[in-house]
């Protein structure tokens, strides 16, 4: 059974200030906890690289993108460890709301053998990262809509 983080945030900004907050990479170090560098074209099959805060030391990521619809979703992965010993899934979804309001979506999972491992590790760490990443993007989004 896979590890899976899903968070769900309703936001008093509409869904494309919300898709541009989680497009607009340069800013990232403005609010992002988890992710403080990210650069990708958004085009399936090329990378996104992304300097991600798991512990201590921030470490490089390089994902691959997987599906992108402009102002609704993002999936990418990491490129599968052999022999179906890692592989991952994250995605953010965007939907617009009445009223000028909007829901996003974060989704991350984790399967493999060894995932377990990764999951005793760095579980709490990857979390953490990723509610605070979705914090910061309602936070961002609204502060933007505010003003």
């Amino acid at each position: 059974m896979p590890f899976v983080i899903d968070l769900v945030r309703d936001i008093d900004a509409p869904a494309e200030l919300v898709w541009q907050v989680i497009t607009d990479f340069p800013r990232y170090l403005e609010w992002n906890p988890f992710v403080s560098e990210c650069h990708s074209s958004l085009t399936p099959g090329e990378p996104i690289d992304m300097l991600v805060h798991l512990a201590e030391t921030p470490r490089k990521q390089r994902e691959w993108i997987r599906s992108h619809t402009p102002g609704r979703e993002l999936t990418y992965s990491m490129k599968p460890v052999p022999f179906g010993a890692l592989h991952s899934l994250r995605s953010h979804t965007v939907t617009p709301l009445a009223d000028n309001r909007s829901r996003y979506e974060s989704h991350f999972e984790l399967a493999g053998w060894l995932h377990p491992v990764v999951v005793a590790l760095l579980g709490a760490n990857l979390r953490r990262g990723f509610e605070g990443m979705t914090n910061g993007i309602q936070r961002q989004a609204e502060s933007l809509h505010a003003a």
